[in-house]
């Protein structure tokens, strides 16, 4: 792991894309420490037993029937890293590569923002549901990034063995979501390529990216709800302290964050569930699910706020 490397590998970027794929992993990979995934026995059987709790615990309180993906991986930084950039590649793929990524741009300093993207997210992402948007076939993924777990309940002060668990849970809650909802990934795509589409052409399609938003704010806030109801032992600390550590972030992080749009993910968090848990209070756990029964059942922007106008049109 180097320094030098990584930026060797930016500055000789090349291709005739606005962005160098390969270098982007390399110089990731490059300026981020892979981490270890020598599990002992009672780890690896407690990653399996978390999932199938988390499972069975997420079907009775949700009253959905989903199956987990075939592919269900602990990894170390550089694994998640090689896994998603593929998903970054197809996205920014949809753009016209006449058209650069930024305007103004040169390849290298496209290669470059990805690089540090992928490398801050590699050493920060817990866990992931990934539906491999835009990827051919149905296959779907969960993710352990066994690495940032340990070192977050470490600095967390709390204990390991729970902390992954609680990990597991949220991400299997996003599986129950795109496994009850079919349609779900296609809607996503559609949302994706309308709003990637616009920018390749230089507009701005502030209604598709409303609509990405709107239903990522469904994902995240239905999540929420689930969680807070499967989850098997208390959690209230877990989520503070989370919160302590975001807060406390250094000011290159936090720029990092916001140019991620980490900031927009904590607020679909929040309004989200808000939303849901009105749903709930008002009408059960059942009717929130309701909103994966099409695309149509999901709240609109106005709903999410006022969540009785969503209940008025699904669930009157």
């Amino acid at each position: 792991m180097g320094i030098y490397e990584s930026v060797r590998a930016v500055t000789t970027a090349s291709g005739d894309g606005p962005v160098d794929w390969g270098a982007v992993a390399e110089a990731a990979k490059e300026s981020t420490d892979p981490g270890s995934i020598e599990l002992t026995a009672a780890e690896r059987d407690g990653y399996e037993a978390d999932v199938r709790a988390a499972r069975e615990q997420v079907r009775a309180v949700a009253g959905v029937d989903f199956d987990l993906p075939e592919t269900v991986e602990i990894q170390n930084r550089h694994h998640w890293i090689d896994a998603n950039i593929a998903t970054f590649e197809r996205v920014m793929g949809m753009l016209d590569e006449g058209t650069p990524l930024f305007p103004g741009a040169t390849r290298v300093v496209n290669t470059g923002t990805m690089a540090v993207a992928l490398s801050f997210l590699g050493n920060n992402v817990l866990g992931q549901y990934d539906p491999l948007l835009l990827a051919e076939g149905d296959d779907h993924a969960l993710y352990f990034v066994h690495p940032n777990i340990e070192r977050v309940a470490d600095e967390l002060g709390v204990g390991r063995d729970r902390f992954r668990r609680w990990i597991a849970f949220h991400e299997v809650t996003h599986a129950a979501e795109f496994g009850s909802a079919p349609w779900l990934s296609d809607h996503l795509e559609s949302s994706l390529e309308g709003t990637v589409d616009a920018l390749g052409n230089g507009r701005f399609d502030r209604d598709a990216l409303s609509e990405v938003n709107t239903t990522m704010t469904a994902v995240e806030g239905y999540a929420e709800l689930i969680m807070d109801r499967a989850f098997d032992e208390e959690y209230a600390d877990l989520r503070e302290k989370i919160e302590e550590r975001r807060r406390g972030r250094g000011p290159v992080a936090q720029v990092i964050r916001r140019l991620l749009g980490l900031g927009m993910k904590r607020q679909q968090y929040e309004r989200g569930k808000a939303f849901f848990d009105a749903v709930a209070d008002a009408r059960g756990v059942a009717a929130a699910g309701r909103v994966w029964d099409s695309p149509d059942t999901l709240p609109t922007e106005d709903e999410i706020e006022t969540p009785t106008l969503w209940i008025d049109r699904v669930d009157p």
